[in-house]
């Protein structure tokens, strides 16, 4: 539930730097009215993963599939959520009459095993079902490796113009010219960076796949709906404590974690008790709150 201090879940991907655009995961309701207090605009949206179906989860979203229309939003839209999600959708906009002016694309999915949702040249996204009381899911968005820029400059300046041998030194051969002059890859590429993980989980009990999805990311969102002294009530409702989610991000390898979908058991600086728990497993680890912004580290040298 919402309560005075804290919304219910909705998390922005920035990826203005990558593609000029935001993901979103997830919209509970009110999404659309925190955005208003964000540096976030709507008509960047280009994809919005949803985890499952439970209303805290889903119901902001035909505010703002209607709203993205009034902002700039005339670029396609995808969606993709449990097989359910359509509906949803198509059923609140056909009953309040409402007409987008971008295209809508839904993805629905009900596969119980990993699988590669969405894939194209810069991100691959995974997702696997997790352990609730209704299908949830957790998504592994992976940065694909960024090559060493070719440095045509300084082959002009060798009086070399564009042609084949520019494409054998991108392909990592080395050249020799007609004068025996070798021209080696490493002097006219530039560095290689590995890509970067981020891994949002939806609500789950301790799981195997958690540990899957979150395998050595630089960042794992995981629920922490309760503390450690509510264990029992966890597991009833298949949710997460903040220690389970320590223990996952630890295990894993996991450099950084983030606590979401805080109890409202839990209000103020009581939710600092969940904070304290998880650092005495995974000293990184954040709690995130209502306009909480996390930067990711920047992409890392191939060695």
């Amino acid at each position: 539930m919402p309560s005075k201090e804290r919304n219910v879940t909705s998390i922005m991907l920035n990826l203005l730097a990558e593609r000029n655009v935001y993901w979103m995961f997830d919209c509970g309701e009110g999404t659309q009215h925190q955005v208003l207090r964000a540096p976030v605009k709507i008509g960047k949206l280009e994809k919005l993963f949803i985890t499952h179906l439970h209303g805290d989860h889903i119901y902001g979203l035909p505010g703002l599939l209607t709203s993205r229309s009034y902002q700039g939003g005339d670029t396609p839209f995808a969606i993709y959520g449990p097989k359910g999600i359509k509906a949803f959708i198509d059923t609140a906009l056909q009953i309040s009459d409402a007409h987008l002016t971008y295209e809508l694309t839904v993805h629905e999915f009900s596969e119980p095993a990993v699988h590669t949702l969405f894939e194209d040249d810069q991100f691959q996204v995974i997702i696997a079902p997790l352990v609730h009381r209704v299908n949830s899911y957790g998504y592994r968005i992976v940065e694909k490796p960024v090559a060493g820029k070719l440095d045509a400059m300084k082959l002009k300046q060798l009086g070399i113009e564009s042609g084949p041998i520019y494409g054998k030194i991108k392909r990592g051969e080395a050249v020799t010219l007609a004068d025996g002059t070798v021209l080696s890859p490493e002097q006219f590429i530039g560095p290689s960076y590995d890509g970067r993980v981020v891994t949002i989980l939806g609500d789950t009990q301790p799981c195997d796949n958690v540990l899957l999805l979150a395998d050595k990311a630089e960042v794992l969102v995981h629920e922490a709906t309760f503390a450690e002294q509510r264990k029992e009530l966890a597991a009833k409702y298949d949710h997460s404590t903040a220690m389970d989610a320590a223990r996952a991000a630890k295990k894993a390898g996991a450099k950084s974690l983030l606590l979401t979908h805080i109890s409202s058991r839990y209000p103020g600086e009581q939710a600092e008790q969940l904070v304290a728990e998880a650092r005495q497993v995974h000293a990184d680890t954040h709690l995130a709150h209502d306009h909480y912004r996390f930067e990711i580290p920047g992409r890392r040298r191939t060695s």
